[in-house]
C-alpha cells in the first residue's frame, strides 16, 4: 500500500459525479466541482445511470476519473474497470458525498469535500489490494458472512438494494457488476454449517455451527480471515489465518461485500490481487 506517485495541478480530470450525490448533497458536489476546477483542467459527466456512467469511464481518454459519490460510487467504478481489464493501469480519485461513507474513510480519502477535493489534485496514488471471487465480482475492503443489516440499509434519498426497489438503473447497474442477483432485507442471523477454507486447507468444517466469518485483505498480498464459532455460554474463541485464497461451502449462504448484499450460493471462492488498483489519498504530512 505505498504511495507511489504524486500528481501535477495540470493533470486532466474526468469528474463522474453519482446521481444519488447529486440528489443527496448538491452543495457538497458543488463545492468539490468548484475546488477541481480552479486546479485543474476538469470534464464534469453527470450520468442519469449506470450505463452513462459506465461510457464516461471506458471514454476518458487520458484523462484521470474522479468519482464524486459514495461508496456505492466507488465500488461500481472499481468493479466496472475491473471487469473490462483496465483497473491496473486507471488510478481513481474520491470525493466523497453521500451517507455511506465509512469504506472511503478507511482506504484514507477525507470525507470532507474540500479536503478530499485537494487531496485528488495534490495527493498521491496508493496501491491496494483487492479481493476478486470466482464470478468475477470484486470486495475493497471486508467481506462479512452472514451479511450485517448496515449493507441493507440506505441514506436519505437512495434506493434499497435487490427486486423491487423504487430506481431501474440501480438495478441494471448491479447486474453489469456481478452475475449473481442481490438479496433484500437479509436478517442478521449466523450461518449454518460452512466449510472455510484458506489456501487449500480446512480453517473449520461443516460439523461446527459458525457465528460469523469476516475476510479483508491484509498484508503483503494476503487474506486475513476470522471465524468467529457458535458458543452457548463463554463466548468461543475467534479461529484466524491468513492466505491468498479463501474458499465458503456448504450450506446456502449470503454474503456482504462492502456496500452490497450477494447470494445465496452454495460455494464462493476469494483471490488476493495485490496492488491490483490504485487511489488518490492525500501525501503524508
Amino acid at each position: 500500500m505505498a504511495e507511489v506517485a504524486t500528481f501535477a495541478m495540470s493533470d486532466q480530470l474526468l469528474v463522474v459525479v453519482d446521481p444519488v450525490a447529486r440528489r443527496t448533497d448538491g452543495e457538497s458536489v458543488r463545492i468539490a466541482k468548484d475546488v477541481l476546477s480552479a486546479g485543474a483542467a476538469t470534464k464534469v459527466c453527470l450520468p442519469d445511470g449506470p450505463d452513462e456512467f459506465a461510457r464516461a469511464l471506458a471514454r476518458r481518454g487520458s484523462r484521470r476519473p474522479v468519482v464524486v459519490g459514495d461508496d456505492r460510487a466507488l465500488t461500481r467504478a472499481v468493479s466496472l474497470l475491473h471487469r473490462q481489464r483496465e483497473l491496473a493501469e486507471c488510478v481513481l480519485a474520491m470525493v466523497p458525498v453521500g451517507g455511506a461513507l465509512s469504506l472511503a474513510r478507511s482506504l484514507g480519502v477525507p470525507t470532507g469535500a474540500v479536503a478530499a477535493a485537494r487531496a485528488v489534485l495534490e495527493g498521491a496514488e496508493r496501491r491496494l489490494d483487492l479481493l476478486v471471487d470466482d464470478s468475477d465480482g470484486v470486495v475493497l475492503g471486508t467481506l462479512r458472512i452472514p451479511p450485517v443489516r448496515a449493507f441493507d440499509a440506505e441514506p436519505a434519498g437512495a434506493t434499497a438494494v435487490g427486486p423491487g426497489a423504487g430506481r431501474p438503473w440501480l438495478r441494471t447497474c448491479q447486474s453489469l457488476v456481478r452475475t449473481l442477483v442481490p438479496a433484500r432485507g437479509v436478517t442478521p442471523v449466523g450461518p449454518a454449517r460452512l466449510r472455510i477454507e484458506v489456501d487449500g486447507s480446512t480453517l473449520v468444517d461443516l460439523d461446527q455451527p459458525l457465528e460469523s466469518v469476516s475476510v479483508t485483505p491484509g498484508a503483503a498480498g494476503t487474506a486475513e480471515v476470522e471465524v468467529r464459532p457458535a458458543s452457548v455460554g463463554a463466548e468461543a474463541t475467534p479461529l484466524r489465518a491468513e492466505g491468498h485464497s479463501v474458499t465458503v461451502s456448504g450450506a446456502h449462504f449470503r454474503y456482504g461485500a462492502d456496500t452490497e448484499v450477494w447470494g445465496p450460493v452454495r460455494t464462493r471462492t476469494w483471490v488476493v490481487r495485490s496492488g491490483a488498483w490504485g487511489l488518490t489519498v492525500p501525501t503524508a504530512g
